[in-house]
């Protein structure tokens, strides 16, 4: 399968190593910026031979790649994803799919009009510990749960946002909620049931003066089936990432998946089962904070086209994520809950929210 990946700065090795891994055949790189290129062909003897672009509609026209990756800055994400459906190629899009509902929409349907597929690269979904709770959660093992917490304790300081200018804005990116903890607000909503009744929340400003959206936001939410779920996502903690953390509380069984990326299990108590085989057992060590899950989820994709069916982490799951934040930016924005669903949200209705 042919495949191309456009955007290549940091999180773009794991989507190169990702399709080597599953032999994909990659056709073209893609990036504004060439250096950027030509710096992770240096990373892989796989790709030293692979075309160069700086135009990604160019690279579509020429290579007619099957699969494109969209690593790009967020707020493009859409517009990259449209054209690329619009030209025969399915895609995987980095978080968040869009930066508008409306936007997501539209790359749904497009797909659909085209019979193409979407996946939003939700890639802890495929972590072992999240998979292990995942099992319990289908299963009815915990019986009825009550509550779910999602802590995200990371740090990104000035050099961060230095190093892109794009990160921080309403425009491109959205803040902490939107770009370091949607993975694991992702996973809560997805643990839940995903159906929300209301969220209410808090964002603030607090440490990053230089950036336009939040570095902290904390929400309450309630679910259609009663239960509760608590966000906690912050990129201020010092002086480096602690933990990425979600728990699940049930009438018969509590977990917790815990580490820098929810990469470790770390509670498993259920009745008739050894918690510490289990812990043993689902847990991974990696080296950054963007874990192991992309290789499998470049393996699902491709079955997905295979077989004609929708990719484990489909665009509609893209969509609640997304769904998700943007809520708990309206509601911090109007003092207020919102009810789901929101039927239309940006990024850009909360422009000038914490200027000083």
């Amino acid at each position: 399968m042919k495949y191309a990946l456009i955007g290549c700065g940091r999180i773009s090795p794991n989507h190169i190593s990702a399709a080597i891994n599953n032999n994909l055949n990659i056709v073209g790189l893609c990036d504004l910026l060439e250096e950027r290129i030509k710096e992770k062909k240096g990373m892989f003897s796989e790709v030293s031979e692979v075309a160069e672009y700086t135009d990604y509609k160019e690279m579509l026209e020429i290579e007619k790649p099957e699969l494109v990756a969209i690593a790009t800055e967020s707020g493009e994400h859409a517009k990259i994803a449209v054209y690329c459906l619009e030209h025969g190629a399915n895609v995987i899009i980095e978080k968040p799919i869009a930066l508008s509902l409306e936007d997501a929409d539209m790359i749904i349907k497009t797909a659909e009009k085209n019979n193409l597929k979407v996946c939003a690269c939700h890639q802890n979904r495929f972590n072992k510990a999240i998979q292990k709770i995942r099992g319990a959660v289908e299963n009815g093992d915990f019986g009825k749960i009550f509550h779910a917490t999602a802590h995200i304790r990371w740090n990104r300081d000035a050099s961060y946002y230095q190093q892109a200018p794009w990160r921080g804005t309403w425009a491109q990116d959205g803040g902490a909620l939107m770009n370091q903890c949607i993975h694991n607000i992702d996973l809560i909503r997805w643990m839940m049931g995903d159906e929300i009744d209301e969220v209410f929340a808090y964002t603030d400003n607090l440490n990053h003066d230089y950036i336009e959206a939040e570095d902290l936001g904390i929400a309450v939410l309630k679910f259609k089936n009663g239960a509760y779920g608590i966000i906690e996502g912050t990129n201020n903690v010092y002086p480096k990432n602690l933990e990425e953390t979600l728990y699940i509380f049930g009438e018969n069984g509590t977990a917790k998946a815990g580490g820098s990326s929810v990469n470790k299990l770390e509670v498993w108590r259920f009745d008739g089962e050894n918690e510490e085989s289990v812990l043993d057992e689902f847990s991974e060590v990696h080296k950054n904070v963007y874990g192991l899950g992309h290789t499998p989820l470049y393996k699902d994709v491709i079955a997905a086209i295979a077989e004609d069916r929708n990719p484990y982490v489909d665009g509609y799951a893209g969509k609640r994520a997304l769904e998700l934040v943007l809520a708990i930016y309206k509601s911090a924005n109007d003092h207020a809950p919102v009810k789901f669903p929101l039927t239309s949200c940006s990024t850009m209705d909360f422009v000038g929210r914490f200027n000083k």
